[in-house]
């Protein structure tokens, strides 16, 4: 079992950075693929971006690509997300997500690929 815990969500402007951390316990999430997915209110859950457990490969959705960054730090068993030149549509709640480890996939898109999720963060950018 792994518990996610998000961190770092807040009002910004538009054009402005946050950094989200997720901080995982239970157990290592060195070999577990982690994601970041948002839903903003009367939307479904948003696939943002992952990271791959091994080689860190990083996938992003489209409409964040070039804004934002996923990084894992396996020792603070932790990933985060970089988010620069935030837009008013980037407003949501944000989820951290794992899988159960050891598993490769084709598309790391889908919600039901991940197993454990946190509680989510609100991020709110005012134009």
């Amino acid at each position: 079992q792994v518990q996610l815990v998000e961190s770092g969500g807040g009002l910004v402007q538009a054009g402005g950075s946050l950094r989200l951390s997720c901080a995982a316990s239970g157990r290592t999430i060195s070999s577990t693929t982690m994601a970041w997915f948002r839903q903003a209110p009367g939307k479904g859950r948003e696939f943002v971006a992952a990271i791959t457990w091994r080689g860190g490969n990083t996938f992003y959705a489209d409409s964040v690509k070039g804004r934002f960054t996923i990084s894992r730090d396996n020792a603070k068993n932790s990933v985060y997300l970089q988010m620069n030149s935030l837009k008013p549509e980037d407003t949501a709640v944000y989820y951290c997500a794992a899988d159960k480890g050891n598993r490769y996939y084709s598309d790391y898109r889908s919600p039901l690929l991940y197993d454990y999720w946190g509680q989510g963060t609100q991020v709110t950018v005012s134009s």
